[in-house]
């Protein structure tokens, strides 16, 4: 089950948005907890899984990134997919 607060996020499968695939990538980029994610820039932590994983991981991996540190750092939870626009204006990808 999500939390519904940034602060009851004990382990990153409880922020919206992220199961267990992104929980693992989050972990491969060296995070070992959720509120170690307040105020990271999503597009540095986009490219840098690039790079990890050798290959350009789909868009909608920035547009998770985008929504759960935004919630991580207070704001309301929206779903992924609500990034898309924002992500394709910001990053231009």
């Amino acid at each position: 089950m999500k939390v519904e607060n940034f602060k009851d996020a004990k382990k990153f499968t409880d922020i919206p948005n992220i199961g267990p695939a992104l929980s693992e990538r989050f972990k491969m980029l060296g995070f070992t907890k959720p509120e170690n994610l307040k105020g990271k820039d999503p597009l540095v932590l986009y490219k840098k899984l690039c790079k990890l994983t050798g290959s350009k991981e789909d868009p909608c991996v920035l547009d998770t990134f985008m929504a759960a540190i935004d919630f991580m750092n207070g704001k309301d939870a929206r779903p992924w997919w609500k990034y898309t626009k924002e992500r394709k204006k910001k990053y231009a990808i």
